[in-house]
């Protein structure tokens, strides 16, 4: 790399302020947002509604154990469950509990009767914590009242009392993240997403710079496109790369959450999911050569980026054709190596086929200076015409 490139390539970051921002300030500042977002950790008195169509002390009884949990609130009673599942389907509750009547006349007959809950599966944290909460408080309400009925019959001291109406007691212990802490779940996955959207459109951005220059794109490129290719992107490589490793060290450091296995050796993978982003933002500015076009491209290219990574959604249960686009995203890949050595504490070795995988981002960093090599040289660009 000549001195006088970089120089160039730096003056280049200087005069242009979007650029600047892109590498600088916007990465950090969109992670102390995505934090502020999720620093509670744990949800907390979400707004549930209830239709007691029963209006007695049982259901009155499992209201309060609904209340009762910090991760629920009961916001309202409702008239009707159709009232209830209207104001569910205008975002003013996340779940609806469904209490019919006579249940407490057949819970005193020995009648099983339902009580039904109703969430919006399609806010995933939200329905699954509201589901879980539920199930939880409805749990500890049975459980509540079969030891008081076996306390006024047969077992009268409070122990046997207990066993007998819970005859087998369930404790469920998450083998990672142990708190329950959904930023730690989300912010960690969030997190390399963004990164990967600023690394190509700030890559697709840098060359389309080189566009309005001198000379423009063959200026640029001219008797040494692979080299002028390689000194445009590595003042670039060596920020994000920085970048990433700020957000490893505040994340797992800084911050203390939990990390089981190697912390240089992810680092050293970030470096290769920047160079992988890179390559991929180059073939597609290349084979583009417009920088609405391109951004546009990297956009709808890394959008799906946290959809498709398969933290919040299973890989396994993705279609065919969700599964090839994860294939071809360089976070998807990280970010499993990211997890092993986060949550499972995995060696090195164990990781080496996702970082085979990122590897393989080096054939979209060729075609990229294959297309460079064809623009910098005129007889291609004649035969091109012609």
């Amino acid at each position: 790399m000549t001195k006088t490139r970089r120089a160039s390539e730096w003056r280049l970051l200087a005069e242009d302020p979007w650029l600047l921002s892109l590498v600088t300030w916007l990465p950090p500042l969109l992670f102390v947002m995505i934090y502020a977002i999720f620093s509670q950790g744990m949800a907390r008195e979400l707004p549930v509604g209830v239709v007691d169509l029963d209006q007695s002390k049982l259901s009155r009884t499992l209201i309060r154990c609904y209340d009762a949990s910090p991760t629920i609130t009961v916001a309202r009673n409702y008239p009707s469950a159709l009232a209830g599942a209207k104001a569910m389907r205008g975002g003013d509750i996340y779940g609806l509990v469904i209490i019919s009547a006579d249940t407490q006349k057949n819970a005193a007959l020995g009648i099983p009767t339902a009580v039904e809950a109703f969430f919006n599966s399609q806010f995933l944290l939200m329905g699954k914590q509201v589901k879980s909460a539920i199930t939880q408080a409805h749990a500890t309400a049975l459980a509540q009242i079969d030891t008081l009925k076996h306390l006024s019959s047969h077992a009268p001291v409070m122990g046997q009392a207990l066993s007998d109406a819970v005859p087998v007691n369930i404790q469920a212990t998450p083998l990672f993240n142990s708190n329950s802490n959904y930023a730690q779940f989300l912010v960690s996955a969030i997190i390399p997403a963004l990164w990967q959207i600023f690394i190509v459109v700030t890559t697709v951005l840098s060359m389309a710079a080189e566009l309005h220059r001198d000379n423009g794109l063959a200026g640029w490129l001219k008797d040494r496109p692979v080299r002028a290719l390689l000194e445009k992107l590595a003042p670039y490589s060596l920020l994000f790369w920085l970048h990433g490793i700020v957000f490893l060290l505040t994340m797992f450091v800084v911050l203390g959450w939990p990390m089981h296995g190697h912390l240089g050796f992810l680092i050293f993978c970030q470096l290769i999911t920047v160079l992988a982003c890179q390559c991929s933002g180059a073939l597609i500015f290349f084979l583009f050569r417009d920088a609405a076009r391109g951004l546009g491209i990297a956009a709808a290219y890394c959008a799906p980026g946290l959809a498709f990574m398969g933290v919040t959604f299973p890989a396994t249960d993705m279609t065919f054709l969700a599964r090839v686009w994860r294939s071809i995203l360089p976070v998807s890949h990280y970010i499993d190596i990211q997890v092993a050595q986060v949550n499972y504490g995995a060696t090195a070795m164990l990781s080496l086929p996702q970082l085979g995988d990122l590897a393989l981002f080096i054939l979209p960093g060729l075609a990229a200076g294959i297309l460079a090599v064809w623009i910098s040289y005129p007889p291609f660009q004649v035969k091109e015409t012609l």
